[in-house]
């Protein structure tokens, strides 16, 4: 198959003295026409958190409705510094604080209302919303600096309330994705310099993956803003730079072998694109179509990921398959110095990892016993795991929108940081007032306003629990309820709350939906790429059993390490997808080379060779993706951590345990019935 007469003469025009700079000269051409089509694109901001069709977001287009609608008001928290009482004049001085909130934001303040216990008290100041988040941060931190200048001495204030929580998650990405993209490239330069021990060669597959990098940003800029995706840029480059060093590494090793057995390093370099191009193929065809899986979800986050992320990663692919083969075409063997792979010099194939293979098979079920064992440990963190964020967990650096709403919980009923609208029928107010004064939790409710055409009115209801809790949520749900029930009444149940309850429901469809989808893509491809019913099975529970104890494993280190109660909303589905699908390419590397190697020398010999030769290899390549998802740990919030933590968890264990124990063990267990029906003779 490596070998068809097609693929033969690709790769030697892509590796040929001409054909190397015609190829580069071709590139160049292209990435500069792409940079300057897509150049000015900007990708999308974080949006809605529910699915568009869910009451909170049918709550949200009604309040677009009634006068002043951009306008949402924030809370100045304040409290004595030494925890003291308020006194008459501290209320007083708070006070003397409104005007000059008015006059800076154009509409009356009011206040201060001093908590029942007397430590604390709270002015209200409406804000005109900005256009989008980031114009909205800015008044925010504006409206904060004028509170910090005129806080009387001996109190401490905090800005808090729905759209200071906005804000803070806003700015908590001011120059993060520098610092993201910084922190990996710094961490795929060291394990590339590490891995090859050239102080020259590490610069080539960087320089490519880079450039696809910055190219595949303004890509999905441009269908973010065409296509109105909503999606995290931190974690499409994280991906990019994974898979485009992994593919890298798997080329790059390949070509080392080669030199050693050809004196033409084109030569070389062409067997070693035609050798690996299928696996690193069908790698990337398996991911992309598991992430496109995405597109069915109904969070407009987790549908923009999906679709961009596998636009990056097709880029990632065209570049590492078409871009960098010519450059070490053109650099040739010296790129490889001091230790430059010849023929006659004997190769290194890895003697540490043919000893591991050499003693997997000769006890392959006990092996295979002691490496399930190791997954069943893990897993058992998935009991007591929960998941949903409250908004006091979700920084993981504490936000003043997080720290004022804490204050505000230890002095006032916590819900009024983040109070239930009810909108509803004009006509039926009164009976939905009654309805709801009834349920339990709820300290009042009170009409704030009607549409101009008078049809609708909207219902501000103000909850006793903290917003997030399970408490909150079950307030959310027996209000809708109850108001649903309310003749004629067409009443809808929103607000920040009942959007957090709306995206764990919307979640929880997704993962439901998804998670079987993704199985059934990567199926699909080992089944192409293996010709086999029986190796796609096993191959893909062994995959399946290894997500789920990452899962559990990473819950339990979020827990015991950093105090993380929950995983949030998106970080299970995400996780499962991305464990599933990045474990797939450590699978298709190996059992491509054992299918490579059996013919001549058995199953047992061929899967020892296989575990040699790529030992190495993918090992390197998942230190590599476990280290640059590990630095989403550098972002504030807490999902991109966990998610970090959970798959840099479970790309380890991949490639420590499952791929160099179990799925060896597995084809010394079974032998060449794996590949039933058909046989590899």
């Amino acid at each position: 198959m490596s070998n068809s007469p097609a693929r033969v003469r690709f790769s030697d025009r892509l590796t040929s003295r001409r054909g190397a700079w015609l190829s580069l000269g071709g590139v160049l051409v292209v990435v500069v026409a792409l940079f300057g089509l897509l150049s000015g694109a900007e990708a999308p901001s974080h949006g809605a958190a529910a699915p568009p069709d869910s009451e909170s977001a049918r709550v949200s287009e009604l309040l677009a409705e009634f006068p002043d609608a951009d306008q949402q008001s924030v809370m100045v928290v304040a409290s004595r510094t030494d925890e003291a009482g308020l006194s008459t004049t501290d209320i007083d001085r708070l006070g003397a604080l409104l005007p000059t909130l008015s006059s800076h934001t154009g509409w009356d303040a009011t206040g201060p209302l001093v908590s029942d216990d007397g430590a604390a008290a709270v002015v209200i100041t409406p804000i005109t919303m900005g256009a989008d988040n980031a114009e909205t941060a800015d008044i925010v931190a504006d409206l904060r600096a004028v509170v910090a200048d005129h806080t009387p001495d001996g109190l401490v204030t905090h800005v808090t309330g729905g759209p200071a929580f906005g804000a803070d998650v806003t700015s908590a990405f001011d120059g993060a994705d520098f610092t993201l993209l910084a922190v990996t490239i710094l961490i795929v330069a060291v394990l590339l310099i590490a891995t090859y021990r050239s102080p020259i060669l590490w610069l080539i597959p960087l320089a490519v993956v880079a450039i696809a990098d910055r190219l595949a940003g303004n890509l999905t800029a441009a269908l973010g803003s065409g296509m109105d995706l909503q999606f995290d840029a931190g974690i499409i480059s994280v991906l990019v730079f994974g898979a485009g060093t992994n593919y890298a590494l798997l080329l790059i090793s390949r070509y080392r072998e080669e030199l050693h057995d050809n004196d033409d390093h084109r030569r070389a370099l062409s067997a070693a694109w035609r050798k690996t191009m299928p696996a690193i193929l069908a790698s990337n065809v398996t991911v992309v179509l598991a992430l496109l899986t995405l597109a069915l979800a109904v969070i407009p986050g987790t549908r923009g990921l999906g679709l961009s992320s596998a636009a990056g990663l097709l880029v990632a692919l065209a570049a590492v398959l078409f871009a960098l083969p010519p450059l070490l075409a053109v650099c040739g063997r010296r790129v490889f110095w001091p230790f430059i792979p010849r023929p006659g010099v004997e190769a290194r194939h890895g003697g540490a990892w043919r000893a591991i293979a050499s003693r997997v098979m000769r006890r392959p079920l006990v092996s295979l016993t002691a490496g399930v064992a190791v997954l069943a440990v893990m897993a058992v963190g998935l009991f007591g795991t929960t998941v949903g964020l409250t908004q006091l967990e979700k920084f993981r650096v504490q936000s003043e929108s997080a720290a004022g709403l804490e204050v505000l919980g230890q002095h006032f009923p916590p819900g009024e940081a983040q109070p239930v609208f009810v909108v509803t029928r004009t006509a039926q107010t009164e009976s939905v007032l009654a309805a709801v004064d009834e349920v339990t939790g709820v300290v009042r409710a009170h009409p704030i306003g009607e549409t101009p055409d008078g049809a609708w009115t909207k219902v501000m209801v103000t909850g006793e629990y903290s917003p997030g809790t399970e408490q909150s949520l079950d307030l959310v749900t027996e209000l809708r309820d109850v108001v649903h029930a309310v003749p004629d009444a067409d009443a809808l149940v929103g607000g920040a709350v009942a959007t957090d309850l709306d995206a764990r429901i919307g979640n929880q469809q997704d993962l439901l939906l998804i998670a079987p989808l993704v199985l059934a893509v990567s199926f699909i491809v080992l089944l192409f790429l293996l010709r086999s019913l029986l190796a796609p099975v096993i191959l893909l529970t062994v995959n399946l059993v290894s997500s789920l104890a990452a899962i559990g494993a990473g819950a339990w280190l979020s827990r015991i390490l950093f105090d993380q109660q929950a995983l949030d909303l998106q970080v299970p589905l995400l996780a499962f997808l991305f464990l599933v699908a990045l474990g797939i390419d450590y699978t298709i590397f190996l059992v491509h080379r054992i299918r490579h190697e059996e013919p001549d020398h058995g199953i047992r010999e061929g899967t020892v060779r296989a575990v040699t030769h790529t030992g190495g290899v993918i090992t390197s390549a998942g230190i590599v993706l476990a280290a640059v998802f590990a630095a989403l740990g550098v972002l504030p919030l807490v999902t991109l951590g966990q998610l970090g933590l959970i798959v840099g968890v479970g790309v380890l264990v991949d490639t420590l345990v499952v791929r160099t124990v179990i799925i060896p063990s597995l084809f010394g267990v079974i032998g060449s019935r794996i590949w039933w029906p058909r046989t590899t003779k």
